[in-house]
C-alpha cells in the first residue's frame, strides 16, 4: 500500500459556511472531468462483485476511463464512508466467504459490505500507486465534492477521485439499528418518542408551508412527475434500468401517506449503487478526454435547530443564506442559473432549496406556481433535469452527475434544449448541506 496521508475528518477550513467570505479563491481553477456510475440494483444479491465495495471499484475505474486518466496519474482520493441511512447488517450474520476471498480486508469485517474506507479502496485498487492523500468526507456525495474541490484548490492533490457508494439489503428499510430497540434514546426521546419515518420533519415543515402560503399537496405533482420522466431518460438510473414506469399526476395524488402530507412518491427508493468523479486542476483538465466543467464556488450550511425540531422559518433562512453564499463566492446571480439540480431525497424540501436560491425569479411561497409552468428539459426553467433521487433511486449523486453532463453537452436524452452555461447542485437537506455553482467556462 502506498504511503498515503489519510485525513479522517476534513478540517472546518475546507467548508465555506459563512457569509461575507468573498469570491472563492479557487474560482475557475478546479474542474470536474470524468464520471463513473456502477449498475444499480434494488438489493444486494450477496455476490462479491455487486457488494458496495465491488460497485465502488467499478465506478472509480469508470470515472478514470471516462476522463482518459491512467491510475498512476491519480494522487488524491475522497471517500464517503457512510453507505446507507437505514439498511443495517444483521447482527450475527457472517460476511459471505466469497466476498472475503475476492477482496483484501481491513480490520473492520464490514468494510466494503456495509461501509467504505480509504484503506479498503487502496487495498483493492493496487493500480493507484501514486496516491498522496485520502480523505473521509462524511455522509454525502455533496460533502465529498466540496472537500475534493477544496483539496485540489489548496494543493493537497492535483488529480482526485471522489466516491460515494450505497448498499441495501433484503428486508425493510429503517427497521434495524436504533429503530429496532425497545426504547428511544438521545434527542429523539423528546422530538419523536413514537418513532416516525425519516420524512417526518420535512412533512411537518411542508404542512406549515401549505398553511403559510395557501398551497396544497396536489400542486407538487408536476415536479414529481417531471422528475420521474427525467429519471427514465437516464440510462444509469434504477427506474430506467429495472422499472421503466412513468408516474402520472393521479398516481402521485392518490399514493398512500408515509407521514401526511408526505406520501410514498415524496420519498426516494433505496438501492444498491455507486458513483465516482475525477476532479483535477483546470490546467490538467485541458488535456483530458472530456470537456472540463469548472467549480465557481462551494458553500455549506451549518444551521442547527433552536428547539427540538427545525421550523419552516429556520429552513427558509438557511436556504436563503446558502443562496447568498453561492452567489457571493461565485460572482454569479440567481438570474444566471440556467437550471438547478438541488437535492430531493424528500421531494418536498426541493421546494425550500429552490426558493432559497431564487431560481427562475421565484420568491418564498412561489415554487408550486413555478411547477405549473414548463419545468421540463424543453422549457425555459428546467427543474431537476437529473431526475434526482425521486427519478433514479437514492444515491445523492445524480444531481452532480447531471450538472456536469449537461454543461459538457453529453446528457443524452436528458440534454436541456436551450443553451446552458451555469448550474447549481447540492444537498442533502436544506440545513447542514454542501453546494456547488458549476460553469462551462472558468471565467
Amino acid at each position: 500500500m502506498p504511503d498515503v496521508n489519510i485525513i479522517r475528518t476534513p478540517p472546518a477550513s475546507m467548508y465555506r459556511d459563512k457569509e461575507g467570505m468573498g469570491i472563492w479563491p479557487h474560482r475557475g481553477k478546479v474542474a470536474a472531468v470524468g464520471i463513473g456510475h456502477a449498475p444499480t440494483a434494488r438489493r444486494w444479491d450477496e455476490r462479491p462483485e455487486t457488494s458496495v465495495g465491488g460497485l465502488s471499484i467499478f465506478a472509480l475505474r469508470a470515472a478514470m476511463a471516462d476522463a482518459g486518466v491512467t491510475p498512476d496519474q491519480v494522487d488524491g482520493l475522497v471517500v464517503v464512508p457512510d453507505t446507507t441511512t437505514g439498511a443495517y447488517w444483521p447482527a450475527g450474520k457472517q460476511v459471505p466467504a466469497d466476498f472475503l476471498a475476492m477482496y483484501q480486508q481491513t480490520d473492520d469485517p464490514l468494510d466494503g459490505v456495509a461501509k467504505l474506507s480509504p484503506e479498503w479502496i487502496i487495498k483493492n485498487m493496487p493500480e493507484l500507486v501514486n496516491l498522496k492523500v485520502a480523505i473521509n468526507a462524511p455522509t454525502c456525495m455533496s460533502n465529498a465534492v466540496v472537500v475534493a474541490a477544496q483539496a485540489i484548490g489548496d494543493g493537497l492533490a492535483h488529480t482526485c477521485l471522489v466516491l460515494k457508494g450505497w448498499h441495501n439489503y433484503v428486508g425493510r428499510y429503517y427497521q434495524g439499528g436504533a429503530n429496532a430497540e425497545p426504547t428511544v434514546s438521545g434527542p429523539g426521546k423528546f422530538s419523536a418518542p413514537w418513532g416516525g419515518p425519516a420524512c417526518y420533519g420535512t412533512a411537518q415543515q411542508f404542512q406549515r408551508y401549505m398553511y403559510k402560503y395557501g398551497k396544497t399537496h396536489d400542486e407538487v405533482a408536476p415536479f414529481v412527475v417531471n422528475s420521474r420522466r427525467n429519471g427514465l431518460l437516464n440510462p444509469d438510473g434504477y427506474w430506467a434500468q429495472h422499472r421503466p414506469e412513468q408516474l402520472t399526476a393521479d398516481d402521485y395524488i392518490n399514493a398512500r401517506w408515509v407521514a401526511k402530507p408526505a406520501n410514498l412518491f415524496d420519498n426516494d427508493i433505496p438501492i444498491m449503487a455507486a458513483g465516482a468523479y475525477l476532479f483535477t486542476t483546470s490546467e490538467r483538465a485541458k488535456d483530458m478526454r472530456q470537456k472540463p466543467v469548472y467549480f465557481m464556488t462551494t458553500a455549506s450550511d451549518r444551521t442547527r435547530a433552536r428547539g427540538l425540531a427545525l421550523t419552516l422559518e429556520e429552513v427558509e433562512e438557511a436556504t436563503a443564506s446558502t443562496g447568498r453564499k453561492l452567489y457571493e463566492g461565485s460572482g454569479v446571480k440567481a438570474s444566471d442559473l440556467d437550471f438547478e439540480n438541488m437535492y430531493d431525497g424528500f421531494g418536498l424540501f426541493h421546494i425550500f432549496h429552490i426558493e432559497g436560491l431564487g431560481y427562475a425569479g421565484i420568491k418564498r411561497g412561489e415554487a408550486l406556481d413555478l411547477f405549473k409552468g414548463d419545468i421540463s428539459i424543453e422549457g425555459p426553467n428546467p427543474v431537476s433535469p437529473s431526475g434526482g433521487n425521486i427519478g433514479n433511486g437514492r444515491t445523492r449523486f445524480w444531481l452532480h452527475s447531471d450538472s456536469i453532463q449537461q454543461l459538457q453537452g453529453r446528457a443524452g436524452a436528458r440534454q436541456i434544449k436551450k443553451p446552458v452555461e451555469i448550474a447549481v447542485s447540492g444537498g442533502p437537506t436544506p440545513t447542514g448541506g454542501n453546494f456547488v455553482i458549476w460553469s462551462k467556462s472558468p471565467d
